[in-house]
Formats: structure tokens, sequence, C-alpha cells
């Protein structure tokens, strides 16, 4: 058997030759005078890492706005399909703070960890922890000066999919728990997401956009996340196992849980609709938002939805919808 050392050595040699030439070409640029300049670190976190659960995901930090009345709060749910992403990086974060906001971000149990787990489906544990994570911040209201019945969720893709899922779906307290976590509600403010998937239907998403592949994933279909090329592979094993897997189908699409006495909804996509045409991104296209919005109106649900060109936009940005609805009276 050939040693290793030598090979390692000569791939550690040619990184440092890289590195080398890239230093020397770093060195020679010259400042780009039209650069914007660099953004300041974010602050820390009031409390970091701070657990909801046992296992080493199930964990967030919150950023405490500075006010003598309870505060409200946004909940934020970061993006990445449900398998990678991080509580780090809250978007407008001084801006929810400047405003008399806390903050809350969380991680959440990936649906790849939960389907090595055997769990059925996979998207079970992303879902369940948003909920339960919600649930434990309304419980450190008094500790932490917030107002429990003003929380609004946040987020984009995965992390916009699991927020209007928590603002749309029946209230999951327990009130007869001895989990006194466990009897706390679940129901939100408001909801204001980016790029979210509303429907996990791949017979509804292939309707409104031809192109689909998403979704998957969740319930159990998974590709092979270094070959993009098996993601359309693996949609259209999804659709041909529709109805195995259609009780899930329904019980974790947003959609499907509108009801007329859900909280307002905001979302905004990056490119108009074109419903029954193919997209550039058909996992983000506003073909999603489009549907919701049509059955909310139905409800009486207000939904407010933002893209290029969309009509009666009232709120350009999350973080206008966010503290003005959070701050609002009603």
């Amino acid at each position: 058997m050939k040693s290793a050392l030598p090979t390692l050595f000569s791939v550690f040699a040619s990184l440092c030759v890289l590195c080398g030439q890239s230093s020397a070409q770093d060195a020679a640029k010259k400042p780009d005078p039209k650069a914007k300049p660099a953004a300041p670190p974010q602050r820390p976190p009031t409390q970091a890492n701070v657990a909801y659960g046992k296992h080493e995901r199930q964990v967030l930090d919150f950023y405490r706005a500075d006010s003598a009345a309870p505060t409200p709060v946004v909940f934020h749910i970061h993006g990445g399909g449900w398998v990678a992403g991080d509580k780090k990086g809250v978007a407008s974060l001084e801006k929810y703070l400047a405003a008399g906001i806390s903050v809350v971000s969380i991680n959440y149990r990936y649906s790849t960890q939960a389907q090595l787990a055997g769990v059925k489906p996979p998207v079970e544990w992303p879902i369940a922890d948003a909920a339960r994570a919600l649930q434990f911040v309304r419980s450190k209201a008094k500790a932490w000066n917030l107002d429990k019945q003003r929380i609004g969720a946040t987020g984009g893709s995965a992390g916009a999919c699991s927020s209007l899922w928590l603002a749309l779906h029946a209230d999951l307290a327990d009130p007869k728990s001895t989990d006194p976590v466990a009897r706390e509600s679940t129901r939100l403010w408001c909801a204001a997401v980016i790029g979210a998937q509303t429907s996990l239907d791949p017979k509804e998403l292939k309707e409104w956009t031809p192109n689909s592949r998403y979704g998957g994933h969740a319930f159990g279909f998974m590709p092979d996340p270094k070959d993009n090329k098996t993601r359309d592979t693996t949609f259209k094993e999804f659709l041909a196992g529709r109805e195995s897997v259609l009780p899930w189908i329904k019980k974790y699409s947003p959609i499907e849980h509108v009801t007329a006495d859900d909280p307002p909804i905001w979302m905004i996509y990056s490119t108009p609709p074109a419903l029954g045409q193919e997209q550039k991104d058909p996992t983000h296209t506003a073909n999603y938002g489009v549907k919701l919005q049509e059955k909310c109106r139905r409800l009486g649900v207000t939904c407010e939805l933002v893209y290029p060109g969309a009509p009666d936009v009232k709120h350009a940005k999350t973080e206008d919808y966010l503290i003005a609805t959070l701050k609002a009276k009603r």
C-alpha cells in the first residue's frame, strides 16, 4: 500500500502556491472607488444559542429591544430548503430594534437529519421545531419583556414556507399539557415572507409552473445534492408517488390551512408571476404568491403580494410591513 503522505504533501504545496499567487494578485489590485463599504458586523445577540430543545440545532438567538413596555417580536426562520442555513445574519436587525421590536432568530433540525433518524415525513422536524421555538419564546415573555400577542414570523424560501404554515395553521397549544411551553399558542400576529413556497403538492405546482421541481425532499424523495439534474428525475418520482404521501402534503402545505380567522400575510417575489408558464426560478416564483392570495381573498384574509409591477403595493419592503403591522393598533 502506497503512503498517502507524498500525495497530501503535493496537494498542500499546490494550495500554498495558489494561495501565494492569490495574495500577490490581491495586493496588486487597486481599490475600487465605486465599491460600497463593507457592512459593519451584526451586533451580538442579547442571549445566544438559547436551547428550546435537546438537539444541537434546537437553539435560538434573542436580540432585546430597549423598551420599558413589552415589545413586539420579529420571529426569524432561516431558509435553505430545510437542509441548510443558519440563524446568523438577520436582515434589517437594527431597524427592528430601533423601532422597539425585539428579534428572535432560530435554528432547527434539518429534514435530512430527520430522514436519517427515520422520521416520516422528514419535513416534520423543521416545521415542528419552528412551532416549538415560537411557543418557547412566548414562555419567555415576562423574562424577556415581550408582547406575547404581537409576534410576526419572517424568512426566505423554506423559512418563508414555515412562517406561512405557522400563520395559517390552527393553534397547536395544548392547554392540558404538563409542559408549560406546550401550553403556549402558536398563532401569529402576522407573517412577512420572501420567495415563499405556498404549496408542496406536485400536481398543483405543475399546473401553476410547468417546470416545478421542488418539494419532494420534504416527504423523502431526495435528489442527489451534487447533481442538479436529479432534481427533475426526483420530482417526477414525487409526482408519480403523490397519492402515497397525499395526507402529508395536505398537512404541510400552507395553502391547505387558510381560514377566515387567519392573521394578515405579506409576500414578496423578485419577478412577476406568469401562471402556466415555465419560470427561470420555479422554486421561488410569484405564481406561488398569486395562488395563496387568491384563496386568502376568497376567505377574507388580508394578503399583500409584492413583485415588480405589482398593483396595490402598500409596503415595499419586509421590514416596512413588519414594523408597521407589529406596531399598529388592532
